[in-house]
């Protein structure tokens, strides 16, 4: 075995403003994998998290739900707790940033920016929502992205170029809290000089820290010019007053990866002879890992290390970017069923069928991760019970009969030496994140196993007298076999692990070579794994969309359809420049993806369109199909995230089912101009 490694591992900080979802559990699966197999082999390695506790969408959520914000983060902090015990995550440790220990440490770096001077502070023109008092969190303003023109973007980030900026620099912004345009207030902001770190970041993303992927899209940012970044937020905002300030507190994004700090902190205060500067430090021989979704890079990747460089404390090891999950090869939707929540999961199935199918999907690439839900239920019925937990099955109560002592001999010699053999590259394929590899290599072993044991047949070979020592012989080579898919698979299915150990009477310890048990005694076999029933997962999906029509959004992003303001004046030109004809909806579809939006296909006589439009809640596509609406046909074509729209369907009404198209007379002809 190798030289014996200390390593902390994080991943993500969930926001505590929400139920865990199976988007989330990709991610906290992955790394509780990769530790459970790092502990396995022997190493010093700690896993710790927290929620991530601040910003305004909390303090929001809180005064909705009639709380306070320590209550409502206490609130989800247990549900968190609860839904990651029971898929069998194994924290070392799970904190929250709103903890007196990221305080001190979130003071203690921000204090060393400022008097590195690497903090500037200039007046901004800065979103103010008018009606709720209050300056806009970034997530609270939307609008067109001010790079690539694309529509319903946040304020912090778009999610089409991923560009980062500020809400006010939006087109056409909007408050998701009141429906209010904001206005432009000016206020003292405080910013982080990341250009300044340019050229340490342009080696940091290049030295081995991040896949090939992620450096290749840092490298078009780093090429593009860095900007400053405001970590500074207006009262009233839930999260750490700035050192020194009044009324302005870090923007969540500073305090947030500090959290990672904070917790393992929080752990070392508890735990002997576990010490913070010995991970933490500039000089730190040991290793630390961070495992993220592709949509947080720049914060992670960019933000961070420069941050910790500045500041006297270690940057991290790797920082490990997987992709997003579909489900049946589409983005989660809540009307298919397919946005579940993990509690929902775990009301129908068992959490290592998930774990398991997850790991077979699982590269060390950015790519997006597939649930396919019948696959999902083919997969794990054929690799789990039919092929690892068949071969104890099978021939355990061959051993119990010569009374559950195996035998020392090995009966095929080269089938054991194709397990010796795999073990090295099992081993790598874990250390590399590459777990599908991984699964696919046991799955072959479990193969050749299976095939061992129906060729030699010891069902046939029992009945016969004399036959006694060779059926032993075959069966305790099936149990060996049984024993080392066992090990190879413990990261992934723990509770199975632990029950095939005792049944094994054995630990399943990977820190040592593999090795054949000999003469040993064996417990009684009890049933593993059942199989996954299809009914079941369709309930759960049937769950899901139950869940979906009672639950509301939880923030109030779409309560200004009701009560959105007239916008400023116009001058009769520029209203005359419309150009409003007659269209028939020749056709009429979901657009997969898409919450809102139906693609129309519009017909013009003679001149076909093609226009996304937000009328989903409203009207099923079906019954659009053959009606006549009226269109802006002179409006300039927007590529979307879902293709070109060649103008705008007149619609009206305050939002949700009640959203109706402008549908004039059927004598209306196609293409006719209306005046």
């Amino acid at each position: 075995m190798t030289k014996k490694r200390k390593i902390l591992v994080t991943s993500a900080l969930p926001y505590a403003n929400g139920s865990i979802h199976l988007g989330h559990m990709v991610e906290t699966i992955q790394t509780d994998i990769w530790v459970r197999y790092q502990k396995l082999r022997g190493h010093h390695c700690t896993y710790v998290c927290a929620d991530d506790a601040h910003g305004t969408a909390i303090m929001l959520r809180a005064e909705q739900l009639g709380l306070t914000p320590e209550e409502q983060i206490a609130n989800i902090s247990a549900e968190h707790q609860a839904d990651f015990a029971e898929f069998f995550i194994e924290f070392d440790n799970y904190h929250s940033t709103h903890s007196e220990e990221n305080k001190a440490l979130s003071s203690l770096i921000y204090t060393r920016l400022k008097e590195n001077g690497h903090i500037s502070v200039r007046s901004v023109t800065q979103a103010y929502d008018p009606e709720k008092n209050l300056f806009l969190a970034d997530r609270y303003v939307k609008g067109t992205c001010p790079r690539c023109k694309t529509a319903d973007q946040y304020g912090d980030n778009c999610e089409q170029c991923s560009a980062t900026y500020s809400p006010m620099e939006l087109i056409n912004p909007v408050s998701v809290i009141s429906g209010a345009t904001p206005v432009a207030k000016d206020s003292d902001h405080f910013f982080f000089t990341l250009p300044e770190f340019t050229d340490f970041l342009k080696d940091w993303t290049r030295a081995g820290h991040l896949q090939d992927e992620v450096a290749n899209k840092l490298a078009e940012w780093l090429d593009g010019g860095l900007q400053e970044w405001d970590i500074s937020r207006d009262a009233p905002y839930f999260g750490f007053e700035i050192p020194g300030e009044t009324g302005k507190y870090f923007y969540v994004w500073l305090d947030a990866p500090i959290g990672y700090m904070a917790s393992f902190k929080n752990l070392c205060d508890k735990t002997e002879g576990l010490d913070f500067d010995d991970y933490w430090g500039a000089d730190s021989p040991n290793e630390l890992y961070h495992f993220i979704g592709k949509d947080i890079i720049n914060f992670h990747a960019l933000f961070w290390p420069a941050m910790l460089s500045d500041t006297g404390f270690r940057t991290p090891t790797k920082v490990c970017v997987h992709g997003f999950l579909t489900v049946d090869g589409k983005k989660m939707s809540k009307s298919r069923g397919t946005f579940i929540n993990a509690r929902t999961y775990l009301d129908y199935l068992n959490p290592e069928y998930l774990r398991y199918y997850y790991a077979t999907k699982l590269t060390n690439t950015v790519d997006d991760l597939d649930l396919n839900l019948e696959d999902f239920v083919t997969k794990v019925n054929s690799d789990l019970v039919g092929k690892v937990v068949n071969i104890a099955s099978r021939t355990a109560k061959f051993v119990a009969k010569s009374g559950g002592v195996l035998s020392g001999t090995i009966a095929e010699p080269g089938l054991w030496q194709k397990f010796i053999d795999a073990e090295a590259t099992i081993a790598n394929l874990y250390e590399n994140r590459e777990f599908g590899k991984a699964t696919r290599e046991i799955m072959a072993l479990a193969d050749a196993a299976n095939e061992y044991i129906a060729e030699q047949a010891p069902w046939s070979l029992a009945k016969q007298e004399g036959n006694e020592q060779k059926v032993l012989d075959v069966c305790s080579l099936g149990i060996n076999c049984f024993k080392a898919l066992m090990t190879f698979l413990k990261p992934v299915l723990p509770i199975t692990a632990a029950a095939s150990e005792e049944f094994l009477n054995c630990t399943l310890d990977w820190s040592k070579p593999l090795a054949f048990l000999g003469e040993h005694q064996i417990n009684k076999f009890k049933p593993l794994m059942t199989r996954v029933e299809a009914d079941k997962v369709q309930a759960m999906v049937d769950a899901s969309k139950e869940e979906a029509k009672v639950n509301t959004s939880d923030s109030a992003s779409d309560s200004w359809l009701a009560k959105e303001p007239i916008a400023p004046e116009i001058e009769y030109g520029d209203f005359a420049k419309l150009d409003f004809r007659i269209a028939l909806i020749a056709n009429a579809e979901h657009v997969e993806g898409a919450d809102k939006l139906l693609r129309l296909t519009l017909d013009l006589g003679g001149d076909s369109r093609n226009v996304f439009a937000g009328i989903k809640s409203a009207y099923k596509p079906e019954d659009l199909i053959g009606k006549r609406t009226v269109m802006v046909a002179n409006l300039k074509p927007r590529k979307m995230k879902f293709g070109m729209s060649e103008g705008m369907v007149l619609a009206a009404g305050p939002g949700g089912k009640d959203l109706f198209i402008l549908e004039p007379h059927d004598g209306a002809e196609p293409g006719m101009r209306v005046m």
